[in-house]
């Protein structure tokens, strides 16, 4: 018996290798890929940590309600305004206002998530307070903001995200635009 090798039966055997070392070198020569997270999408994904309530130096109870997240490209950070109410019991109502603070944006790898670090205060305005009662609880509110914001995730990666045509993927540098986050992928090798 001897062997037979047809000239159709070779060339398609030969096309099948030719296919399979093609994508055998498309996913390792894939190259990063850029991610554009809308920050609508940032929005909901805030707005479903909230309402918080924190209990800060045995004294005051802190609610944190209504966060609005904005973009600062020309700083690359990100800022969030929240709804404030401060209960004490010295006074006989909570104080209500708004807390606006922003941070820098990283990639925490072992969670595979977006978080804010950097976290900075940048306005508490309460209702009817005076100047001097406000700059005593921009301290308070400093603490809950370390508290509260410290490495805050505003967007973890499905896993599904971090896969694209078999290759994975890892977040490594995040853009801030005037209405997106810009997330650039590398392969992992």
């Amino acid at each position: 018996m001897s062997a037979r090798f047809s000239l159709p039966r070779l060339f398609r055997f030969c096309l099948a290798l030719l296919a399979c070392a093609l994508l055998a070198s498309c996913a390792t020569m894939s190259g990063p890929r850029d991610v554009e997270l809308p920050a609508s999408r940032l929005q909901q994904g805030l707005e479903k940590r909230f309402p918080m309530n924190q209990r800060v130096l045995e004294m005051f109870d802190i609610r944190l309600t209504h966060p609005q997240l904005a973009m600062l490209p020309e700083q690359e950070r990100i800022a969030v305004t929240i709804d404030t109410a401060i209960g004490t019991p010295l006074a006989a109502q909570p104080w209500n206002g708004s807390l606006a603070l922003s941070g820098r944006l990283a990639v925490d790898a072992a969670r595979n998530a977006i978080v804010l670090r950097d976290a900075r205060l940048d306005r508490l305005g309460a209702d009817g307070m005076d100047e001097t009662h406000q700059r005593m609880l921009g301290r308070v509110a400093t603490l809950v903001a370390d508290r509260v914001i410290k490495d805050f995730v505003l967007y973890t990666f499905k896993p599904e995200d971090l896969r694209h045509f078999g290759v994975q993927y890892t977040p490594t540098v995040i853009k801030t635009t005037a209405n997106a986050l810009v997330i650039t992928f590398e392969p992992q090798k």
